[in-house]
C-alpha cells in the first residue's frame, strides 16, 4: 500500500490496481482526482469536502464512485446512484481493498455550533483516517492519519490521541491551517520534542509519498 500526500486533509490511497482519494477539499489539487476508482469523505466541511469538483470529477469519469455518511450523500442529488451511504459499523471493499466505518461526530469546535456528522475510515485494518475527530481505531493499527491542527485541537490533545490509538506511525495532515513555522512548532511537540507519543512520526509534504509494505 502506497500513500500520498495532496494538501491538508486529503490522502490517496494506491493498493494494487485501486486507488481511493480521501477529503479531497478546497485545499487540495484536483489533480488529486485523477484516475481515482473510489472517492472517500469523513464529512461536509469544505476542507474535506469540494462539491463542485467532486462533480466534475464524476462527470469525466464515469466509473468514479463516493462513500459518505448521510450528510455529504444528501448534497450530492442527481448522481445519488453513485453514492454510497456509510456509517458507524459498516465494511466494504474497494478492489480487494477492505474498509471499515468508524465514528460519528465530528469533534466540538465550540458548544454554541451544532455538531456535523463525521465518520473515520480504516484500510485494510492497517492505515486509519478519523476525519475531524479523535475516534480511536478498534485495534492499534500501523499507520494513523493525524489531524495536527484545527479549531477544535490543541497540542495536548493531538499528543494524547496518539497515546490512546497506539499506532506504529503518525502521518500529520489536516494542517492548511497553520504558518510554516507554526507547522515546524505542532510538528516537533507532537514528535521528537514534545512529551513522547510512542509513535514515530513520519511527515510528508503535498504530493509525498510513503509505502506502507
Amino acid at each position: 500500500m502506497r500513500i500520498t500526500k495532496f494538501g491538508h486533509a486529503c490522502v490517496r490511497i494506491e493498493h494494487g490496481d485501486t486507488t481511493v482519494v480521501v477529503d479531497p477539499g478546497v485545499f487540495t489539487d484536483p489533480v488529486a482526482l485523477t484516475g481515482a476508482d473510489a472517492v472517500l469523505i469523513t464529512h461536509e466541511h469544505m476542507d474535506h469536502f469540494e462539491e463542485s469538483r467532486l462533480r466534475a470529477a464524476l462527470e469525466a469519469d464515469p466509473a468514479l464512485r463516493v462513500w459518505t455518511n448521510t450528510a455529504v450523500a444528501a448534497q450530492l442529488e442527481g448522481v445519488a446512484q453513485r453514492v454510497t451511504a456509510v456509517g458507524e459499523g459498516d465494511a466494504f471493499e474497494l478492489g480487494g481493498l477492505g474498509v471499515s466505518v468508524h465514528g460519528e461526530w465530528h469533534a466540538v469546535i465550540h458548544p454554541d455550533m451544532p455538531q456535523v456528522r463525521n465518520i473515520g475510515f480504516l484500510f485494510d485494518g492497517r492505515l486509519f483516517h478519523p476525519g475531524d475527530a479523535f475516534t480511536v481505531p478498534p485495534h492499534t493499527v500501523d499507520t494513523l492519519l493525524l489531524p495536527l491542527a484545527a479549531p477544535w485541537t490543541k497540542v495536548s490533545e493531538v499528543v494524547d490521541y496518539v497515546r490512546e490509538a497506539g499506532p506504529h506511525r503518525a502521518v500529520p495532515i489536516h494542517e492548511a491551517v497553520l504558518s510554516p513555522a507554526g507547522f515546524a512548532v505542532h510538528s516537533r511537540l507532537v514528535g521528537p520534542d514534545g512529551p513522547g507519543t510512542g509513535a514515530e512520526l513520519a511527515v510528508l509534504g503535498d504530493g509525498e509519498s510513503l509505502e506502507l509494505g
